[in-house]
This record gives structure tokens, C-alpha cells and sequence, in this order.
């Protein structure tokens, strides 16, 4: 993954480049690519992780995250999606991210096949 653009204000950038590094060692079987024209991580063929800069933060939405049973993760959109959001570089606790990114590998949704399944959601993965 190519480092995080220039064009980001310092702040944010230490925040994806810590996101990236972390998600590159944790998730190092997974795919990265540009997706929807922010970083996103695959396994599979399914996004698990990503981030992307908003307004005011970094966000890190998990596909997957509302399974994950964690209170510092916000549920977002109807699927299982849930994120955390970064303004700082001291906001992110990397033990956190370690331990939500081990949830992302083993609790998945096939969300590469939503569309065809007419927004369905099967179980990919199972607890481990």
C-alpha cells in the first residue's frame, strides 16, 4: 500500500500511516487495494478493514465490526458494519486495533456477494 497522500494534513497522515502499518502486520495475508477511492483490505475477496478521511477524523469501519461485541466500536449503516474514528494519533490504542483486526479475520460476512444475493448477508466465517 502506498504511503498515505500528501495532500492530508500531518495529523491525519500519522493516523493512516499508524492504521496502515498495523493492519499490514495483523492482516498480512490480506489483500490491500484502493476501493471506492479509499484503502481497504480484503480476504477472500471480502472487504474486512479499511479507512478513509472525513471531515473532521480518520474513520476505520470493520465489515464485520458490529459481531465483534465491542463497546468502543460504533455501529454504522444496516448491514454489520461498525467503525472507530481517529482526530489524533494518540487516540488510537494499538492493543485495540490488534484485537480487532484478529476479529476481523476470523468473524466475516460474505459481503462480496451482497448484491447478488439482493442484500442478504451469509455467514462466511465462523467463531474460532
Amino acid at each position: 500500500m502506498p504511503p498515505p497522500a500528501s495532500f492530508l494534513a500531518p495529523c491525519y497522515a500519522q493516523i493512516a500511516e499508524l492504521l496502515a502499518n498495523a493492519i499490514n502486520h495483523v492482516l498480512a495475508e490480506a489483500e490491500n487495494r484502493i476501493w471506492h477511492a479509499h484503502p481497504v483490505w480484503f480476504l477472500e475477496g471480502n472487504p474486512v478493514v479499511g479507512y478513509s478521511l472525513l471531515k473532521d477524523c480518520v474513520r476505520l469501519p470493520f465489515w464485520s465490526g458490529q459481531l465483534f461485541e465491542e463497546d468502543s466500536l460504533h455501529r454504522e449503516g444496516k448491514f454489520k458494519s461498525a467503525e472507530a474514528r481517529y482526530t489524533s494519533p494518540r487516540d488510537v490504542t494499538l492493543s485495540d486495533l490488534r484485537r480487532w483486526l484478529t476479529q476481523a479475520r476470523e468473524i466475516q460476512w460474505d459481503d462480496k456477494n451482497l448484491i447478488r444475493r439482493k442484500g442478504i448477508l451469509e455467514r462466511l466465517r465462523e467463531y474460532t
